[in-house]
Formats: C-alpha cells, sequence, structure tokens
C-alpha cells in the first residue's frame, strides 16, 4: 500500500471515528445488528440465540428480534439444530470487499501510467445501486473538476462510468436501480432527466463499449470511461479520464483520449483474467 493510500485510509477511519462519537449520527439498531455479525468467525462459525445474547450483553428479547431481522434479510441462516450462521448476503459483501481490494492493487499502477501520459484526472470506479462509488481517483493538481475522493459515490446517470456500466445491466436489472430519485436536481446543463431519456444512450453506449459525460454531472466538465471486465467476460468496473471542457472538446476526448482508457481498461482486465476475442 502506497504511502498516499496510507494517508487516504487514515484520513477515512478518523472521519468514521468523528461521526460514531456524534450521537445524532448513530444508529443504535444497526450497531446491535453489527455487534452481533461480528461474532461469527472462522475459530466459531455458529451461534445459539442464547450464546449470542450473553456475548453481546443484550437481553434476550433484543437479540432475538435483531437475529430474526438478519435472518429475513439474509444475512444469517437458521441451521436444522438452531444455530445461526452467516447468510449470502454476508458471504457476497465479504466477496466483494477482497475482489475490490484485488482489483485496486492490480489497476493502480497502469492508472497511474496512464495520469502521467495524459496529465488529466484518471478514475476507477464500481456501480453500487444506482450511484458509483470510486475506488482511486489520480488528481491532477492544477485542475479544478468534481471533489471526488476515493471513498465517495456520484449519481451513475450523470457519469461516463456510471453510464457505462448501467449499459451492461439487462433491462430489469436497469429499471430496478434506476427510478425518479435516481436523476438528482442538482447536476451539469446536459444531464438526462428521466431513465425514459437516457436509454437510447445507453443502448448506444452497449454498441461502442465506451461512454462519454458531456457536461452532465456539472458545468465544464467532461470524461470518457472504459469498461474492466473480469474473467467471465463481465464489466465489473470501469476506468475513467475525466477533463475540463475548455480545453477538450467531445470530439477531441473521443479521438484521444477513448483509445488510451481503452487500452487501459484491456491492460487491467488482462490483470483480471479476461481475455480479448
Amino acid at each position: 500500500m502506497t504511502t498516499k493510500r496510507r494517508a487516504a485510509v487514515t484520513r477515512s477511519v478518523a472521519a468514521a471515528e468523528a461521526v460514531s462519537e456524534r450521537p445524532d449520527y448513530r444508529v443504535e439498531a444497526l450497531a446491535k445488528g453489527l455487534r452481533i455479525l461480528a461474532l461469527f468467525s472462522e475459530q466459531r462459525p455458529t451461534w445459539r440465540i442464547s450464546d449470542i445474547a450473553a456475548a453481546v450483553g443484550m437481553p434476550l428479547p433484543t437479540v432475538y428480534r435483531v437475529v430474526m431481522t438478519l435472518t429475513s434479510e439474509r444475512y444469517l441462516e437458521h441451521l436444522p439444530d438452531g444455530d445461526y450462521r452467516p447468510g449470502v448476503r454476508v458471504l457476497t459483501l465479504g466477496g466483494a470487499a477482497l475482489r475490490s481490494l484485488d482489483l485496486v492493487e492490480l489497476a493502480t499502477p497502469r492508472l497511474q501510467t496512464l495520469a502521467r501520459e495524459c496529465g488529466e484526472n484518471v478514475t476507477l470506479g464500481v456501480l453500487t445501486g444506482d450511484r458509483v462509488l470510486y475506488l482511486v481517483r489520480l488528481r491532477n493538481a492544477n485542475l479544478v473538476t468534481a471533489n471526488i475522493q476515493v471513498g465517495s459515490t456520484l449519481p451513475a446517470v450523470h457519469t461516463a462510468i456510471g453510464k457505462l456500466l448501467l449499459a451492461q445491466l439487462p433491462e430489469r436489472e436497469l429499471a430496478g436501480r434506476i427510478r425518479a430519485g435516481s436523476f438528482p436536481a442538482d447536476h451539469g446543463p446536459n444531464a438526462r432527466s428521466s431513465l425514459a431519456e437516457l436509454r437510447p444512450e445507453l443502448a448506444a453506449i452497449g454498441r461502442q463499449g465506451w461512454a462519454v459525460q458531456d457536461e452532465e454531472l456539472a458545468f465544464g466538465l467532461r470524461a470518457v470511461a472504459a469498461p474492466v471486465r473480469d474473467a467471465s467476460g463481465m464489466a465489473v468496473a470501469a476506468a475513467g479520464v475525466g477533463v475540463r471542457s475548455c480545453d477538450w472538446s467531445t470530439q477531441r476526448i473521443v479521438r484521444e483520449l477513448r483509445p488510451v482508457i481503452a487500452e487501459t481498461a484491456d491492460g487491467i482486465s488482462g490483470l483480471l483474467g479476461h481475455r480479448q476475442p
């Protein structure tokens, strides 16, 4: 882990600790559920409700309600002998975290090379719900752009990375993710305002395999993104380059930046086991 990344992690932890000290930000019911989930380990993968109550120091009725909620949401699984173990959603979250860490470690050197060569802002993001979660951001200090930090999220419908990843989704999943609230009022002059309005562009993105954001996120900002694929060919993330519109027309972006971001994304995909057809 680089010095900059350690510093970013330290800041994130400090911010989380600062928030946790403010009682108005704390959701006690959620905290109880997390404390219960934290009991499960390789040394003790299953627990009975009575043992959970004793371990966390909560009343048995409270633990029962929390465990029933976690079970109904598939974070816990009720076994025939009465014990509980982590459910499929916990396993999915853990796998996603590990994949994200692997992805960041594999992708960062190639993204750093691209950032040095093009002198622009370079990012790596994944789709979470209807937003893009940024895993890597390499910033050109001379450019004034959107305030994107590692770990921050932005509306997928207004970003190149987000639109690219949305374009890979089946129609039913797309409709389930994108609702009216996915289109915030605070946006750039060229932003779409509904899924119906966005669908033709997503169809074009799906055919061409790359996406451009043209002053949709904010005035004066443009970007281009290309998919990062795993061994199965699924687009698990996307890499992007963000620029100022006063320096880059969309035509120039497509002509000069699209090939290099596609080459970088393909290189990262290769590290994940993807083979080009």
